[in-house]
């Protein structure tokens, strides 16, 4: 397990890129029958990958030693969407099957929690974030049908794009944690410009469905201090409160955005003007 702490954004401002890097960005996050798992000190988010192929993999029981627990999710949530090919997971003997672009949620308390491919040859990759959590709530799958969708942006302005949000209030209750994915029609390179800030929650991106040779330029830092970091595949950014988050690609893309905090209240952001970015 990876651990990021708290970064101040008098401390943002001084660092190189490879200081940006080594705070903010998660280079790997899906590894062949691995589970990763990074956790930030920013809120508590927990996130990563988890990729089984040629067996099942689940969360150990010394994982909640860890955490000062029992088990990994005796005061946590998780949600996970699935980005790869037919996948199941078993929470506390109960079965769930999970094709390309479905959720789930588990609820704070699931005990035993198991997951694997359907088929070796197009193996599952469930995309995480947890959160601490103070009250349980019941699990669920989201089909991308079921998830609640919103297109915005147009073609002059390079960023149509359609949100779906699968763990919001208006789809199932969680504790805190809020997550969907951001899919970018072809020939659209930006995502959340103008952009934002979220003074009263953080939120972590995963960016996917990139060629080995396509990057995005993520926009970080205080709205009048930007910095970037340059993201590939299946790579993450840990974005904090005080810091905007938006980029453009050299191609179209996915990410999936997780937020955890003080609400759950979608359209509450700190919007910062184009004009007004230095």
């Amino acid at each position: 397990m990876q651990i990021r702490q708290s970064i101040h954004s008098d401390h943002a401002r001084q660092l190189d890129t490879q200081g940006l890097r080594r705070e903010f960005l998660v280079e790997e996050i899906f590894s062949a029958d691995r589970l990763t798992m990074t956790y930030s000190h920013i809120d508590r988010i927990v996130f990563g990958g988890i990729m089984p192929i040629q067996a099942p993999l689940a969360f150990s029981d010394e994982l909640g030693k860890t955490f000062g627990v029992s088990y990994f999710l005796e005061r946590r949530e998780l949600g996970l969407i699935n980005i790869g090919g037919p996948g199941l997971v078993i929470v506390d003997g109960s079965e769930y099957e999970l094709g390309h672009a479905e959720a789930l949620y588990v609820g704070q308390g699931a005990r035993e929690l198991s997951f694997a491919s359907v088929d070796a040859a197009q193996p599952a990759k469930f995309y995480y974030n947890s959160a601490p959590a103070h009250v349980s709530f019941p699990t669920r799958k989201v089909t991308r049908a079921e998830a609640s969708p919103a297109t915005l942006g147009d073609a002059a302005t390079s960023n149509r794009r359609t949100i779906y949000k699968y763990l919001v209030p208006d789809v199932l209750l969680t504790c805190q944690l809020v997550m969907g994915m951001t899919q970018l029609e072809e020939g659209s390179l930006w995502n959340t410009m103008p952009c934002h800030t979220h003074e009263r929650r953080m939120e972590v991106y995963f960016y996917f469905n990139m060629q080995e040779d396509a990057a995005v330029f993520h926009m970080m830092g205080k709205p009048d201090e930007t910095r970037h970091l340059l993201v590939h595949n299946e790579q993450a950014v840990i974005s904090p409160s005080w810091s905007i988050h938006s980029g453009v690609g050299t191609q179209a893309y996915t990410f999936i955005w997780g937020m955890v905090g003080e609400n759950q209240v979608f359209g509450d952001m700190d919007h910062v003007a184009v004009r007004d970015l230095r």
